[in-house]
């Protein structure tokens, strides 16, 4: 592929979700770092049978990070991001649901 037709491949996406390419593209690209390292994490956690509720979390949130920009500033946002967001969310309510109730269960013991 050509710069030329990258370059206006890459501004159609902006068009097409309505949202400027180059803030959707900084956040794409920029999240890939902390994504790669909170995927680190949750592996470490899985494999030393720690808690892995935080750093899934955070894998979900940076891999969908760039799409939370579109729900927000955007259209026509794919339906896989909601169902992504509304899975994110339950999971951490669950997770301070089930901390809430340990820590009130040990303190009546």
């Amino acid at each position: 592929m050509d710069t030329e037709a990258f370059y206006r491949w890459f501004m159609e996406l902006g068009g097409q979700y309505g949202v400027n390419p180059f803030v959707f593209g900084a956040i794409y690209i920029g999240a890939i770092p902390f994504f790669s390292l909170s995927l680190a994490w949750l592996i470490k956690n899985l494999q030393q049978k720690k808690s892995a509720v935080l750093p899934a979390i955070l894998s979900g949130f940076f891999f969908i990070s760039a799409y939370i920009y579109l729900i927000i500033a955007g259209k026509n946002v794919p339906l896989w991001v909601y169902i992504v967001l509304v899975l994110l969310i339950a999971s951490g309510a669950w997770s301070v649901v089930r901390k809430v109730n340990k820590q009130t269960s040990q303190k009546g013991e």
